[in-house]
C-alpha cells in the first residue's frame, strides 16, 4: 500500500548511528510500561476518583484538573475562534506569508473548539487524508500481523485509564485506538512501539479515528523521524543534544547529571517518545502540542530544558545525593513547574534558536560517526 505524500520507515534516521546495546536496553526499560505501573501512576496523584469528568474528560489521576484552575475569558476565546476561522479560509497563504502570526496564535493556545482542525492543518494531515481517500477504512478491514494485533490489544487499557474515552474495556475509545494503531502498524510494521499508543490516544481525545491516524503518521514521518525505529538511534541523538544544551541553558542540572554520569536515555526517553503526554498536566500537554504542531521538535527541547532547569534546582539537589534520587526527582517534578503559565513562560525565555539546534545536531551526528569509525578500526 503506497500512501501519497507519506514517507516510509526506510528513509528514517539516515544520519543516526547504532547506539550501544546497554543504552537500548535501558531505554526499553523506561518505555516498558506495565499494566500496574500505568494505572497506579495515574491514580497516585489523586485521592479520589470523581463521578463527574473534568473539562478535559478525566475522572481522576495525575492529569485530572480541578475546577477553578486558570482559564481564558469567553470573549477572548470567541475572538480567537474568529481569527482561526479566517486563517483556515486562506491557510496556505497564511503559512507562506504570515507564519509568525500563525506561530504566535499557537503559542497563545488554540481554541478547544478548533484544536482538532488546527492540528490537522498544521501537520499536513488534512492534505494526506484528502490525497488518500478510503485508505484508512481499507486498512482497517485488512488483516494485520496477528502478533502486532495482540501487542496492540495489550496496550489499549494502559492508555489514560481514568479518561472517560478509555474507561470501558472494549468501549468506543479503546476500539478507535485499536483501529488507529492497527492501521499504523500496517503502514510501518517495523516501527510500532508502545509509545505510539498514548500519542494516538491524545489525538483521539480531539478528533475521530481517521484524522487521528493521519496526524500520527505526520508526527512519526515529519516531526520526529526515527524516534520509533529499531535501535532508538534518533532518540539517543536527541537525548545527547538535550544534555549538551543543558550545559548552557540549565547549568545546575547539567552539572549534577555529569557528576553522577546519568545518561540522557534514563530520564528523557518517555518525555520525547510520548511528546510529554504522560508527564505534564493536561492543560500543559495541549498547549505544548499546539506549539509542537506549528514549530516542531524544538518545542520538545524547550520543555525538556525547563524541566531539567527547575526540576533539578538547588533546593531539590540538596536532597539528591545520588543517581537514584536525581532520577526520582525528575519523575516527580513539582506541578507548579509544569503548570501551563509557568512552563510556557519559561520556555519562551530560553535563549535557544533553530540554528543552535541544527549546530548541535550536526555535532552529535559527527561525534557518533567518529566514534563508530574508531570502534571499527
Amino acid at each position: 500500500m503506497v500512501i501519497a505524500g507519506s514517507k516510509g520507515p526506510e528513509g528514517l534516521c539516515a544520519d543516526a548511528q547504532q547506539i550501544s546495546e546497554s543504552s537500548v536496553i535501558m531505554a526499553k526499560q523506561q518505555t516498558d510500561w506495565s499494566d500496574t505501573e500505568s494505572i497506579a501512576s495515574s491514580v497516585a496523584a489523586a485521592s479520589e476518583v470523581s463521578t463527574v469528568p473534568d473539562k478535559f474528560g478525566f475522572v481522576g489521576g495525575a492529569q485530572y484538573t480541578e475546577d477553578g484552575e486558570e482559564s481564558v475569558p469567553v470573549d477572548v476565546i470567541r475572538r480567537r475562534e474568529k481569527k482561526w476561522l479566517e486563517m483556515f479560509n486562506s491557510w496556505d497563504s497564511h503559512m507562506l506569508k504570515k507564519y509568525k502570526k500563525v506561530r504566535d496564535r499557537c503559542r497563545k493556545g488554540i481554541p478547544s473548539s478548533l484544536r482538532a482542525r488546527a492540528w490537522q492543518y498544521l501537520c499536513g494531515a488534512q492534505k494526506l487524508m484528502d490525497r488518500n481517500p478510503g485508505v484508512f477504512d481499507q486498512l482497517v478491514d485488512t488483516p494485520a500481523d496477528p502478533r502486532l494485533e495482540d501487542d496492540i490489544r495489550k496496550d489499549l487499557h494502559r492508555q489514560f485509564p481514568l479518561h472517560e474515552m478509555f474507561l470501558q474495556k472494549g468501549g468506543h475509545g479503546q476500539e478507535d485506538l485499536f483501529r488507529v494503531l492497527k492501521v499504523h502498524s500496517q503502514v510501518s510494521p517495523d516501527e510500532y512501539c508502545q509509545a505510539h499508543a498514548p500519542i494516538a490516544a491524545v489525538l483521539l481525545m480531539q478528533m475521530p479515528a481517521e484524522p487521528a491516524f493521519w496526524c500520527l503518521r505526520a508526527i512519526c514521518d515529519k516531526y520526529v523521524p526515527g524516534y520509533y525505529a529499531q535501535g532508538l538511534e534518533a532518540i539517543q541523538i536527541d537525548g545527547d543534544i538535550l544534555y549538551k544544551l543543558a550545559k548552557k541553558l540549565a547549568p545546575g542540572a547539567y552539572k549534577q547529571l555529569k557528576k553522577h554520569k546519568i545518561e540522557p536515555v534514563l530520564y528523557m526517553t518517555e518525555w520525547l517518545m510520548c511528546l510529554f503526554s504522560r508527564t505534564l498536566p493536561w492543560a500543559s500537554v495541549l498547549r505544548v502540542w499546539d506549539m509542537f504542531f506549528c514549530e516542531g521538535v524544538k518545542v520538545l527541547f524547550r520543555v525538556g530544558l525547563v524541566l531539567l532547569k527547575y526540576g533539578l534546582r538547588a533546593q531539590v539537589i540538596k536532597n539528591c545525593p545520588g543517581m537514584y534520587e536525581i532520577l526520582q526527582a525528575l519523575r516527580n517534578i513539582d506541578q507548579g513547574i509544569m503548570a501551563e503559565g509557568f512552563l510556557l513562560f519559561q520556555m519562551q525565555r530560553l535563549d535557544l534558536s533553530e540554528e543552535d539546534l541544527q549546530r548541535e545536531h550536526q555535532r552529535q551526528v559527527k561525534n557518533r560517526a567518529k566514534a563508530k569509525a574508531d570502534k571499527e578500526k
